[in-house]
């Protein structure tokens, strides 16, 4: 029976999210550190253009189990909860790594890399390497992301910490040992960097999850202790997951179609080699935004009671990671970052300026997005956030065209312009469901 939690306020909020927050934010510096390395190493321009695909390949493949975090989150409330999302979790990275598997096989590989999205034959063998090594990477994403929402919803946000920095580690000392004392290409010893980072993090995360299975699993082995909760079934399971994993599939569909049209816009190798380190910088002030999303489903509470607290916060969050952001974009802190610490020559450093400037409002639109989807979850609305992925998908693709293959834009000021302008469509199309939530029980 869970027990009545003490009043929420903005020091409470704060103390939760902060493990949070730093998780986002330590797996922000994967992707600068391992660019920096890439940028390094031999080829610099061809290895980041395919690490960026490689990856892009590997979230579309992870997308439909990167929400199950939220669903245990939401759902773990007993023993009996916890073994069947467990075996559905299990059922879903089955399917992803065959899936991986699929599309590691040369013709098929060969017929989206060549022939869908045009890569240069350079590109395209070492995305193809470098996806091999991803291999267990969405299937780790898995089984650790179940296992962090069952802690986060048990105040344990410290470990899922930890955790990460176990992942930090790993890639660190990989990326660092295969940078030393190998041949490998960059955009090969970037993904092994990931692969062997994520891996240990899952082991980790269910080690540290142990004592909260443990009582979980004793409720299902003692009848007589189990909470008086509604059964949770496979098809309750289904029909809450389902808007949820619909979300980052259409979503992280943007990431390939993104790399699609700058191969097709100006300056393509330019605009793919610094798309990814561009995104990196983004990443780490728009990870404090995400995670927030777990913030609201936990604290929100079932009357929606923690509201104020909640919007109040994500004001305060929004507008100092924004304006962080806005800094190093307008400043020489930029010359700094891409040069001197990413390892971009001066021509890349220069053609990164106006992409990066373009996108300082998305961490501020990453708080809302947290904020409203937390919001939805929390009182079983899951569909709006399916469509208005759609809607943000469909908005980016069409701004694409227009840009690329009528205004003739730079590639990466393309890609930029349409996912901001796509996820401000997003934001919008959910603000009525959001507000129509808070006032049915608020």
């Amino acid at each position: 029976m869970e027990t009545k939690q003490p009043e929420l306020t903005l020091r409470r909020i704060f103390i939760f999210w902060v493990p949070l927050a730093a998780t986002w934010l330590m797996m922000s510096t994967e992707g600068p550190f391992l660019s920096a390395i890439i940028a390094r190493l031999a080829e610099p321009k061809y290895n980041l253009a395919a690490y960026g695909v490689a990856f892009a390949f590997a979230l579309i493949i992870e997308s439909p189990i990167i929400m199950i975090m939220s669903a245990s989150t939401k759902l773990v409330r007993n023993g009996e909860a916890y073994r069947k999302l467990r075996n559905f979790t299990h059922l879903l990275n089955g399917l992803i790594t065959v899936a991986m598997l699929i599309c590691i096989f040369p013709p098929v590989f060969h017929k989206i890399a060549y022939d869908m999205i045009g890569l240069p034959p350079p590109v395209a063998e070492l995305t193809h390497w470098a996806f091999v090594v991803l291999l267990p990477w969405p299937g780790a994403i898995g089984f650790r992301r179940f296992y962090q929402g069952i802690m986060i919803r048990n105040n344990r946000t410290r470990l899922v910490a930890y955790g990460t920095v176990v992942r930090l580690v790993t890639m660190t000392l990989t990326a660092l040992g295969l940078y030393f004392f190998s041949a490998l290409p960059g955009a090969v010893i970037g993904a092994a960097a990931l692969s062997a980072g994520v891996t240990l993090e899952a082991l980790a995360s269910r080690v540290m999850a142990h004592s909260i299975v443990n009582r979980l699993m004793a409720e299902l082995r003692n009848p007589g202790t189990i909470s008086v909760l509604p059964d949770l079934s496979y098809r309750q399971i289904a029909r809450f997951y389902y808007p949820l994993a619909l979300t980052p599939i259409i979503a992280m569909g943007t990431h390939p179609l993104v790399t699609f049209f700058m191969g097709q816009g100006r300056f393509a190798i330019e605009s793919l080699a610094v798309y990814p380190v561009i995104h990196s910088l983004v990443f780490i002030f728009r990870s404090m935004g995400l995670s927030f999303m777990e913030v609201v489903i936990t604290l929100l509470g079932e009357e929606n009671e923690g509201r104020i607290p909640l919007r109040n916060f994500a004001l305060i969050v929004g507008g100092v990671i924004t304006a962080m952001l806005t800094l190093i974009a307008f400043t020489p802190l930029n010359e700094l970052w891409f040069h001197h610490i990413s390892g971009l020559s001066r021509e890349l450093t220069a053609f990164a300026r106006t992409p990066t400037r373009l996108f300082v409002l998305m961490p501020a639109l990453s708080v809302l997005m947290s904020m409203q989807r937390g919001t939805l979850v929390n009182n079983g609305h899951n569909t709006p956030i399916s469509w208005a992925t759609v809607l943000e998908v469909g908005s980016i693709v069409a701004i694409l065209i227009l840009t690329i293959h009528y205004l003739d834009w730079v590639g990466a000021v393309a890609a930029v312009t349409a996912i901001v302008l796509g996820r401000v469509f997003a934001n919008a199309y959910l603000a009525l469901p959001y507000f129509r939530a808070m006032g049915a029980k608020g």
